[in-house]
């Protein structure tokens, strides 16, 4: 078994003008699957070819094996960065809407926070929303950092690495950032995440 290499859940083109065809046809076509094709040749022939990308990362993490975390993390967090974005522009409601009032205040509020943690994040890494021990916070995780397998249950995730958006911002990565937040986050889909007993998994 080898690790997927999921398409995207939208047309190439279906983020414009906000993330342009040509950013995603380099960042998940390029960068994505080099992160799949490096972990793939990590464990072929090896006991570790018919571990989850989740096993994988675990793994990793408990060996020292930082080649493999980097390249399985990577997988896995581009899988997910993609379902955190949305075509459509969607707004939290029920349960998810309700956690986010009780633990930042208002929608608002909860978005600045996530503006200020992607924006402010130095150099390469991920800004998230994750669920914790009942509570929802904002995090930062550097370079392949993940929230996957670290006990909370992320939600949504922003890639601030720069190759989400030079192509389209140059260095500019609080436009970036702004665009992601007030168009593109996909909050059908943290819903899910909220609502769902485990973790989202790597698709197969």
């Amino acid at each position: 078994m080898t690790i997927a290499h999921p398409p995207l859940p939208y047309a190439q083109d279906a983020l414009a003008p906000h993330i342009s065809a040509e950013t995603l046809a380099t960042h998940h076509g390029k960068h994505h699957k080099t992160y799949v094709d490096k972990a793939n040749a990590a464990i072929d022939g090896t006991d570790l070819a018919d571990k989850s990308v989740e096993e994988l990362i675990r793994h990793a993490q408990e060996t020292g094996n930082k080649g493999l975390f980097n390249n399985a993390a990577q997988s896995w967090n581009h899988a997910f960065y993609w379902e955190s974005l949305s075509p459509s522009k969607t707004e939290p409601k029920g349960d998810l809407l309700a956690a986010i009032e009780r633990d930042f205040g208002s929608l608002d509020a909860l978005n600045t926070k996530l503006k200020d943690a992607a924006v402010n994040h130095f150099a390469s890494g991920w800004a998230w929303l994750v669920s914790k021990d009942g509570k929802l916070e904002v995090t930062d995780s550097h370079d392949a950092g993940t929230e996957a397998v670290d006990g909370g249950k992320p939600l949504v995730v922003i890639d601030v690495w720069e190759h989400a958006y030079y192509i389209d911002r140059k260095n500019v990565r609080p436009d970036y950032v702004n665009a992601v937040v007030d168009q593109l986050l996909n909050w059908d889909f943290a819903a899910e995440n909220y609502a769902r007993d485990g973790v989202w998994a790597y698709p197969a």
